[in-house]
């Protein structure tokens, strides 16, 4: 539970720190004190949207922070601890920055984190219900929801599998008709690849050929200049004429040296030296006039490696810029062929697998059905028992969970690849992810009336009692440690807000219950009473929080009563509601 809430900057109030505790804290003040800032600073600790016109006029940002007894939520230690957060002493201080520009910031235990991370470690924590609240409920969604949740561990369960099912069989549903309306696209690509295969298989080229071969014909073309050029290369090397050459001339520059070596080693070493020259080059005389022999001028082998080429230039504007690239492509290619050469082998298995997909959607659907109709007459029960307590003793909540009919599909579940109806039980119904069924919540407010849903038989103040009374059915099935009321009980008064009072204090022995009213009946139930005074330079408004001590209470509540605290009759009044209060607590 939350154990103080510290708010800097945040509307009309400059800085204030609320001390909560265990029990009931009742949140008055006139209008505009800023009784709501409460509940926005509790928003904004989970995650809620940052509003800079949220932040205190003159102030460069608002902060709010709230203290948190982690002791007894273990989930909640290792989840602040696992995104670097620290708990100290079993505490986790959560915190938001807004700035007057807009920009936000999220700590929880020290970290910086998203603010979506906020928001899921709050769903833990605390439920927030305003008069918003109230309008939702009216919504067909919402009321499915609230069934859900208290259909507890085997609904949610159920529902799971549900959706999984749901998911996958759109997953194949999409796959199936993309594949039908691309089939004549398939057909034609396919005919593509196969002409191009068709000419690669034709050539059959080999890895690295059009590079050896683009070599072979260059020689080829210009072997006579070639052999020409190694011919006086080797005759300028190692002449067959008797005519000047560089090993005959090293030859003698080798035995002048040798002549002399006796008389300078240096001389000796420049010998030896030039004997090495002279079999460097005898050896590259003999390559040069093997390669002379070798370039035979062959015009038809220039003819073959040159329509070889033309062969291979082909396949390289059309599938890649080398052979390589050409082979690589017709691998890929071929591979592609088999998918598209299967387009019917893959019809027929996806329209298989989704008859089994809707078949076990089918059951899912029922199975969650019959356990939302299950649940639906426990809910209904403790519904109207609890608007028992709150002053409606003749009120009746039912909860209508039912299914809407289609037409049976003329071809059968697997005679069309378009949207179809799911075939549960005997019946083809509308589906959705949630389900096949539409829940809407009916209340006859009184004996003999007929139960009518609420966006049309439920007044304002049946409204905030329907919900009340739904939050602490809840409640049982999935307990939070903080529940916060927004003025939920607008439009009620007299014995009922006394009821709604009494009621809260019932749910808060359980809980930490916070809740922000107009009504002194439901302040006067309060285990703790916290004020929020306004005043005002003439230029600025500020407002604060004040925890009341009993006397200061009476005065408060006479307030709320008259709208005057010096009034005798109204403080008698006020005295009177908290001794009341009191009693009924024990």
């Amino acid at each position: 539970m939350f154990e103080e809430i510290r708010i800097q900057s945040l509307g009309v109030i400059e800085s204030s720190t609320l001390e909560l505790g265990p029990g009931l804290t009742a949140i008055t003040g006139e209008t505009g004190a800023g009784k709501t800032m409460i509940v926005t600073a509790l928003g904004l600790l989970m995650g809620g949207r940052a509003d800079s016109g949220a932040v205190r006029r003159g102030a460069r940002a608002a902060r709010v922070e709230g203290v948190v007894d982690a002791s007894r939520l273990a989930d909640l230690t290792a989840a602040v601890e696992e995104l670097g957060g620290e708990v100290e002493d079993g505490r986790v201080l959560l915190a938001r920055n807004i700035s007057s520009e807009g920009r936000s910031r999220a700590f929880v235990g020290g970290a910086s984190v998203p603010a979506a991370q906020l928001t899921e470690l709050s769903d833990a924590l605390v439920a927030v219900h305003g008069q918003s609240d109230q309008h939702r409920l009216l919504k067909a969604s919402a009321q499915r929801e609230a069934l859900d949740r208290f259909g507890g561990e085997k609904v949610a369960a159920l529902l799971e599998t549900y959706r999984g099912l749901h998911k996958e069989l759109g997953a194949t549903e999409r796959e199936l008709a993309d594949v039908v309306a691309h089939a004549r696209e398939r057909a034609r690509e396919a005919d593509l690849l196969r002409f191009g295969l068709e000419e690669v298989g034709a050539v059959e080229p080999e890895p690295g050929e059009d590079v050896a071969l683009a070599a072979e014909e260059a020689r080829l073309g210009f072997a006579d200049t070639l052999r020409g050029a190694a011919e006086q290369a080797r005759e300028a090397l190692s002449s067959e004429q008797d005519q000047p050459d560089a090993l005959g001339a090293v030859s003698a520059a080798r035995r002048l040296l040798d002549g002399v070596r006796e008389h300078d080693d240096e001389a000796a070493g420049l010998a030896d030296r030039l004997a090495e020259v002279s079999y460097l080059l005898a050896d590259v005389a003999a390559d040069v006039a093997s390669y002379a022999a070798g370039l035979d001028t062959d015009p038809a082998r220039l003819a073959v490696v040159s329509e070889r080429r033309a062969a291979l230039v082909a396949l390289t504007r059309k599938y890649g810029e080398t052979i390589d690239e050409v082979l690589a492509w017709s691998q890929q290619a071929s591979l592609r062929l088999l998918e598209l050469d299967g387009t019917d082998d893959r019809i027929a298995e996806l329209r298989a697998q989704r008859g089994d997909l809707r078949s076990r959607l089918a059951e899912a659907a029922l199975a969650l059905s019959e356990a939302r109709q299950a649940a639906a007459g426990k809910l209904a029960e403790e519904i109207t028992a609890e608007l028992g307590l709150l002053a409606m003793p003749h009120a009746r909540v039912t909860l209508a969970v039912t299914q809407v009919e289609e037409a049976a599909p003329s071809g059968g579940a697997t005679g069309s690849d378009g949207p179809l109806p799911l075939h549960v039980g005997e019946r083809w119904l509308r589906y959705a992810g949630h389900g096949v069924d539409e829940v809407e919540f009916l209340l006859a407010a009184n004996t003999g009336s007929e139960p009518r849903p609420l966006h049309k038989g439920a007044s304002g103040g049946e409204l905030s009692r329907v919900m009340l009374a739904l939050e602490v059915a809840l409640a049982g099935t999935s307990p939070v440690p903080t529940f916060v009321f927004d003025e939920v009980d607008s439009g009620v008064g007299g014995k009922a807000a006394v009821e709604i009072g009494r009621r809260l204090a019932q749910l808060a022995r359980t809980s930490q219950v916070l809740v922000v009213t107009h009504l002194p009946q439901v302040a006067a139930y309060a285990d703790r009473h916290v004020v929020i005074a306004k005043s005002t330079d003439g230029v600025v408004t500020t407002s604060g929080l004040t925890v009341l001590s009993d006397d200061e209470r009476a005065r408060e509540l006479s307030r709320m009563l008259a709208g005057m605290d010096e009034s005798d009759t109204a403080l008698a009044h006020a005295e009177e509601l908290l001794e009341a209060a009191r009693a009924a607590r024990g």
